[in-house]
């Protein structure tokens, strides 16, 4: 299979972009020197529309009426790159995205990742990604079946209602975005 470019998904959504997120970790090479600071307890680079042209692309996006959104499947314990990747959906949420978690578990047969494009329009599109045994993009295969997407479209509404928003699942954690070990002094 070729390797598919996401861009023109990313370049030629109308309304709405929505992502699913299963993995538990990934493999990113733009990411290590922030979860090695992460890891580290020091501060993270900065990324913010300043300097992330991803969420300067959201930021627009979503300024201009379309609608960015993910949920992401957490198991418990939460791994460390889950804990570390919250800390990336509260820059994420800054710039426009909507970002919920779900437990694994409260959607089954949820089947991977995807990204689904317009998914509530006559002309929705789609590609699930498909990764490495060490969390890398291995794959990303186009969804141009109707069905399919009709069938992505039901995982992504199961996917929402299991859901809460980042910020209500941030106040229910305890020590969810420090690294293990590591304690703030009290005021």
């Amino acid at each position: 299979m070729s390797p598919l470019d996401p861009g023109p998904y990313y370049d030629g959504f109308r309304r709405s972009a929505f992502r699913l997120e299963t993995r538990q970790s990934y493999a990113v090479d733009a990411e290590d020197a922030s979860l090695a600071a992460f890891r580290a307890g020091t501060a993270r680079p900065e990324r913010s529309v300043r300097t992330s042209p991803w969420l300067a692309r959201i930021a627009t996006d979503t300024v201009s009426g379309k609608d960015w959104s993910r949920v992401r499947l957490v198991e418990r314990p939460l791994t460390e790159y889950t804990r570390w990747e919250l800390l990336s959906y509260v820059e994420s949420q800054a710039a426009g995205e909507r970002i919920l978690l779900a437990a694994a578990g409260a959607v089954p047969g949820a089947g991977g990742d995807f990204w689904l494009f317009d998914a509530d329009t006559a002309e929705p599109s789609g590609f699930r990604t498909h990764y490495d045994a060490g969390g890398r993009v291995a794959v990303r295969e186009p969804v141009d079946d109707p069905d399919e997407l009709r069938m992505l479209r039901r995982t992504r509404d199961r996917a929402v209602a299991a859901a809460v928003p980042l910020n209500e699942f941030l106040a229910r954690e305890d020590e969810v975005t420090r690294p293990r070990g590591r304690r703030e002094p009290d005021p």
